[in-house]
């Protein structure tokens, strides 16, 4: 609850309740995040949408991931989660999976070079 003379508490519980409608988990059933996947937006946000989803739309004008996401909007990654399913759902997102780390070459190799370039 919130009390007289104050805005709506940031982390109140019932507030986050409010902003997914009570959902837990993305209904999209083909959406699934991580915290270092990748959303670009596919459009802009419109005056019918709820907020949150506007702001998403707004801060993905270049690619973020689901962490960048949730620290910009000071909301928790799994909210964030069913927020951005909406928005895949409603193809106004693009999501990828992140770059993946190059392949370290084997230790043995790299030994043998710094010894061959020692030798010069």
């Amino acid at each position: 609850m919130t009390t007289a003379g104050h805005g709506w508490d940031e982390g109140n519980p019932e507030r986050l309740y409010v902003i997914t409608r009570g959902r837990r988990n993305p209904l999209a059933a083909n959406a699934t995040f991580d915290l270092v996947t990748l959303v670009i937006a596919r459009s802009g946000p419109t005056p019918a949408m709820q907020p949150e989803h506007a702001a998403i739309l707004r801060i993905c004008d270049s690619p973020l991931s689901v962490a960048e996401i949730s620290a910009h909007l000071r909301l928790p990654a799994s909210l964030i989660t069913v927020l951005l399913a909406d928005l895949l759902a409603a193809k106004r997102i693009e999501v990828r999976a992140p770059v993946p780390p190059a392949a370290l070459p084997d230790l043995a190799l790299l030994e043998a070079v710094i010894n061959g370039l020692q030798r010069l």
